[in-house]
């Protein structure tokens, strides 16, 4: 597959700030988080030569490969962990990770403490009620995010994933992080993906992460394990 263009990646950015402004929010204040999962190293160059700095990654050994690649071209992103990470991965990520979006539980506060002292978190909340979802449930926001602290971690703000279906029924969940977090005086909310964007940013998301948008259609990846 072909790569993708600096230009081409820019002018996507254009158009999903574009749709942040319509939708009330200013893009300025609103962090495009660009989702890499799957794609090889060419899409961290042409992100970052169309302006991007904050990256994301599902995978710790997609993340690891990939922060190797950007040192060896001179590239300095900013990774920002966005998925359910396994203790035993924390380790081989730690020094790479900018932001960790998906922290759900206190034992992978407690790993992530104990390879990146004082590390920037979110707890992921899951906003859709789905068992199959990662994230705590909403009434156990308060005590999670206490632990963490406890531990070390600064507890920026809260992460959430909407059910698959139309944007406005991701409305409610939505709403209900931004609840939460402003009840625990945390700024950031992490919420919103390409088809959601909108309502994301018009219930109060400071960040949003965007794959699609961005890159194109997801690669595959036969035989990826984690």
């Amino acid at each position: 597959m072909a790569c993708i263009a600096a230009a081409e990646v820019s002018e996507r950015v254009d158009r999903l700030r574009r749709r942040i402004a319509d939708a009330g929010g200013d893009p300025a204040r609103v962090t495009i988080v660009g989702v890499t999962k799957t794609f090889g190293p060419d899409v961290v160059r042409a992100a970052m030569a169309a302006g991007m700095r904050d990256l994301g990654e599902n995978y710790a050994g997609e993340l690891a490969a990939k922060a190797r690649a950007a040192e060896e071209m001179g590239l300095a992103p900013r990774w920002h962990f966005i998925g359910a990470i396994q203790r035993n991965k924390v380790r081989s990520v730690a020094p790479d990770v900018h932001l960790w979006h998906g922290v759900a539980r206190a034992e992978e506060g407690a790993e992530i403490a104990r390879w990146s002292p004082g590390a920037a978190v979110l707890v992921q909340v899951n906003v859709s009620g789905e068992a199959t979802k990662n994230g705590v449930p909403p009434g156990h926001v308060a005590d999670l995010v206490s632990r963490l602290v406890d531990v070390g971690l600064d507890v920026r703000g809260l992460m959430g994933i909407a059910a698959q279906g139309q944007a406005e029924a991701a409305r409610g969940g939505f709403r209900m992080l931004a609840d939460t977090a402003r009840e625990l005086e945390l700024a950031e909310l992490s919420m919103g993906m390409t088809d959601d964007i909108e309502v994301a940013v018009q219930e109060g998301a400071t960040m949003v992460r965007v794959g699609r948008a961005l890159f194109g259609p997801r690669r595959s990846r036969p035989g990826l394990r984690e």
